[in-house]
């Protein structure tokens, strides 16, 4: 007679993790918003042009996007316990800095900052998102993105 494998008991979904997560991703992406808000500042107050606004998103949205992968790369080979405080610290330093920028140079470090902090969050929490999921990976990625949405 064969013998049956025994089936692998079923995780049980880390609903906590999820919405800390979900809540982390919402504070994150909220951030994100202060940058486009405070345009008009910048442009008052710096004597910015358009051009030079611009930059400011070309440097944020750089730094957000293009280091993903290379973040996401980097801690599914070496997961790090303590990224996503990194990461939510480098969003932290470039939104103070950004406050007290006096110039372009300063405000283009400060968006940069918040984008590298982005850039950690996002490919780190959809991993720990998918280790608390208890195999409900559908459920638990959807918990996370309504956090960023």
């Amino acid at each position: 007679m064969e013998q049956v494998p025994k089936q692998q008991p079923v995780n049980k979904t880390a609903f906590r993790v999820l919405v800390a997560l979900s809540v982390t991703h919402c504070l994150n992406d909220s951030l994100q918003s202060v940058i486009s808000a405070v345009y008009p500042l910048f442009k008052d107050d710096l004597a910015l042009s358009f051009a030079q606004i611009g930059l400011i998103t070309l440097v944020y949205q750089l730094s957000a996007s293009v280091f993903q992968p290379i973040t996401g790369l980097v801690f599914d080979k070496r997961p790090v316990a303590w990224s996503l405080p990194i990461g939510m610290s480098f969003t932290l330093v470039g939104l103070l800095n950004l406050a007290f920028s006096s110039t372009l140079h300063w405000v283009l470090i400060s968006v940069f900052l918040i984008g590298i902090g982005s850039s950690v969050l996002h490919p780190e929490a959809s991993r720990i998102t998918s280790l608390a999921s208890g195999g409900r990976r559908g459920l638990a990625q959807s918990l996370f993105q309504v956090g960023g949405n």
